[in-house]
């Protein structure tokens, strides 16, 4: 194939028109045509089809326009990836993925050491659920998966847990709800508007049972996956929601929330996992290094 041709066409599509990539590839519409047409005829069919004053892909342009994208974009990559100026270092490459179940700002405060470092990082970060990174992670197609639950040997997957460290969990609203409350913490929790994690993280378990446990009946009013809109929410005064101890003061500065509460009793635990047994890989040695000695120090 001549991928000189595959561009051209790759342009004309996304251009809408030869007239148009020919002005992005300075070159004539005649020029750019037959150079289609002859990827057309290696290929033994139309890519484009007329529709009134313009074209538009036939079904096999559609196919060809889909792996025209790829190769494009893998070619970009290469060339990111391998062309240097000279005299330049090659990035360290360190590819993480993210549990959606984490709390942003904790996983930034894990990650962000990793971009300290002397040495240069290209950091590539994923956010997923945790069984589908873990896949990834056997795959090789990641170095490290943050998370707060750890790996089971169940699953059948090679990975190993190096615990990062446990934080209790804060209850937290605007002041403006606060005044509403009645009562100490934490029975003023009872009736009063609630939002709190989804059924799948590892804290809504906890917290379910150890709202059992002290006879407390909130009044329900949203379950969030993502941390970060219960957060946004919670600093309108829609409810009372639980964040990581460790993050209180960034929270109640954040958000101009307030901490009504906290429990021991509710901990998370957040996990760095790789298919390393001993780490290796400088940026998850940073990682781990410094979630030991300065965020979860205390």
């Amino acid at each position: 194939m001549n991928f000189k041709h595959l561009r051209y066409f790759w342009t004309a599509a996304k251009a809408g028109g030869v007239m148009r990539a020919g002005e992005q590839l300075h070159t004539t519409p005649q020029t750019l045509s037959g150079q289609i047409k002859q990827l057309e005829e290696w290929l033994g069919h139309d890519l484009f089809r007329k529709r009134g004053r313009g074209l538009e892909l036939t079904a096999e342009g559609r196919v060809a326009l889909g792996y025209a994208e790829q190769i494009f974009a893998l070619g970009d990559e290469l060339e990111k990836s391998i062309r240097l100026s000279r005299g330049q270092e090659k990035p360290l490459e360190f590819r993480v993925g993210v549990a959606d179940s984490i709390a942003k700002s904790v996983a930034y405060h894990l990650l962000e050491p990793s971009l300290g470092m002397p040495q240069r990082v290209h950091m590539t970060c994923h956010e997923g659920k945790f069984p589908e990174l873990i896949a990834q992670l056997s795959l090789h197609k990641l170095d490290l998966v943050l998370a707060d639950e750890p790996v089971s040997k169940k699953i059948g997957v090679k990975a190993f847990n190096h615990p990062l460290g446990t934080s209790g969990m804060s209850f937290l609203c605007a002041p403006s709800l606060r005044a509403q409350l009645e009562g100490p913490f934490p029975q003023c929790l009872h009736g009063a508007p609630m939002l709190i994690q989804g059924p799948m993280s590892s804290v809504r378990q906890q917290l379910d049972h150890w709202l059992n446990k002290h006879h407390l009946q909130p009044r329900l009013v949203g379950e969030f996956d993502d941390s970060a809109l219960m957060n946004a929410f919670g600093r309108q005064g829609r409810g009372v929601f639980t964040s990581p101890t460790v993050l209180d003061d960034e929270t109640t500065a954040q958000f101009g929330v307030e901490v009504i509460g906290r429990s021991t009793d509710l901990l998370e635990e957040f996990f760095a996992i790789s298919v390393e047994r001993r780490i290796t890989h400088p940026c998850v040695v940073a990682i781990t290094k410094a979630a030991k000695a300065d965020l979860f120090a205390h």
